[in-house]
């Protein structure tokens, strides 16, 4: 099979960026040492962000965009892989500036490539996809900085989207006790499931006027939300607390002081999934097939979704309409 199918970004002449299934073959694709017949994608909001106007992720027209992938590897020209190898792909430059995930084949870079973990399928791989391996080295991060069980309620923001709905499980079944915030009161029982012991609301954590200093309030933080819900959650983090960040949905800019951190001995802890290295990477995925394993919850979390349906979907987690994770299937 030397044609497949794919979704292709473009931009036309007028700036506005176009999004159309097209056939590709095999000379289509970048340089790589790697081909993978996809069998598994995800669908993020730097996707959705892709496949926009001004959406400033992309580099070079036309692109397929993707920022995950898992599948089969078809040729190797290294040899630490060998056909019929089930592999990961995410992060790096897939989906932003080489071909990515929402193709039946990819080729790519053998450094960024990640041996499929023995008590792992292929299909949960990209459940997880970049979502479930950020909530992973977030939660990570936070027992790395020193928060325990013990210590009191961890906060997730954005609690409904991939990274949130992920580390809500992941947290709950560790043994936390989890506070959950969502701009969706429709999904309170959503939580619950997911292992949520409390529920806030979106106004709970962007109060109209937050204190540089508050009351303590969380042990720890997840936060895929970034803006002044940070600065909330850091004027509220017990002592010696951290929070993981890894997202700007609502905002780059975060009001805040230095007396949560110098008053407090508070971490704020970057989250960086994109250019991970790669033992950090192995260890992520390693945990998640593991103790970070999201069992049953995964099936709740998980929509599966044709490539000839992403369009739709494209739009859908654009305007925050998806709950959990979007499964792009190949057959």
């Amino acid at each position: 099979m030397s044609q497949f199918e794919a979704l292709i970004v473009d931009k036309a002449e007028d700036n506005t960026v176009t999004r159309d299934i097209q056939t590709l073959s095999f000379d289509d694709l970048p340089e790589g040492e790697v081909l993978v017949k996809v069998r598994y994608s995800s669908v993020n909001f730097k996707d959705g962000m892709a496949a926009m106007t001004d959406g400033n992720i992309v580099s070079d027209y036309p692109m397929v965009p993707g920022i995950d992938l898992s599948g089969v590897v078809e040729e190797s020209r290294d040899d630490r892989f060998s056909k019929g190898d089930p592999v990961i792909v995410t992060s790096y430059e897939l989906g932003v500036s080489h071909y990515g995930g929402f193709a039946e084949y990819a080729r790519v870079p053998v450094d960024w490539v990640v041996p499929l973990p023995e008590q792992m399928t292929l299909e949960e791989a990209m459940i997880y996809g970049t979502a479930g391996f950020t909530a992973g080295l977030s939660v990570m991060r936070l027992q790395e900085e020193g928060v325990k069980p013990e210590d009191g309620t961890v906060l997730v923001t954005g609690a409904t989207g991939g990274v949130g709905s992920m580390a809500v499980t992941m947290l709950s079944n560790l043994g936390y006790r989890v506070a959950a915030s969502t701009g969706k009161s429709s999904e309170h029982d959503f939580l619950k499931s997911l292992g949520a012991s409390e529920i806030l609301s979106r106004d709970d954590v962007q109060p109209e006027s937050i204190r540089p200093i508050d009351k303590q309030r969380w042990a720890g933080a997840v936060d895929p939300v970034g803006g002044e819900t940070l600065s909330y959650v850091l004027s509220t983090l017990a002592y010696d607390g951290a929070v993981a960040v890894s997202g700007l949905t609502a905002g780059t800019k975060v009001p805040t002081t230095v007396f949560p951190f110098i008053l407090r001995g508070v971490t704020l802890a970057g989250i960086d999934s994109v250019n991970c290295p790669m033992p950090r990477r192995l260890d992520v995925w390693e945990r998640l097939a593991s103790d970070l394993k999201v069992g049953e919850e995964l099936k709740q979390i998980a929509d599966h979704v044709s490539l000839h349906e992403l369009p739709a979907v494209l739009d859908q987690i654009l305007a925050g309409r998806v709950q959990g994770r979007k499964v792009v299937t190949f057959a």
